[in-house]
């Protein structure tokens, strides 16, 4: 069982950095690809980024060049940095295994940037 913590979001000027975290509670975190899920105002909730157990990363094409997701096994704890912050990235931010296990969405945090 793996339970999925959040946290790290705010309100930021576009432009500006965030870093998001994401505890996970489980001792099988460490062989879990894990996603960053994102879903704004209105709007179906879209993965943003993932990470395979060995570093191998992969992004959406909205956030490629911005976002870095990374984790520490050692910690239990995903990231992702954001950083040259748009409007469109407001939203409430997820994580969860990639494809995502119903049971281990969280309350996510939101992230909110204005101009």
């Amino acid at each position: 069982q793996v339970a999925l913590v959040e946290s790290g979001g705010g309100l930021v000027q576009a432009g500006g950095s965030l870093r998001l975290s994401c505890a996970a509670s489980g001792s099988i975190f460490s062989i879990l690809t894990m996603g960053w899920y994102r879903q704004p105002p209105g709007q179906e909730r879209e993965l943003v980024a993932f990470i395979t157990s060995t570093g191998r990363t992969t992004y959406a094409d909205s956030v490629k060049g911005r976002f870095t997701i990374s984790r520490d096994s050692a910690k239990n704890t995903v990231y992702l940095q954001m950083n040259s912050l748009k409007l469109e990235d407001t939203a409430v931010y997820y994580c969860n295994t990639n494809p995502a296990t119903v049971h281990y969405w969280g309350q996510g945090t939101q992230v909110t940037v204005s101009s």
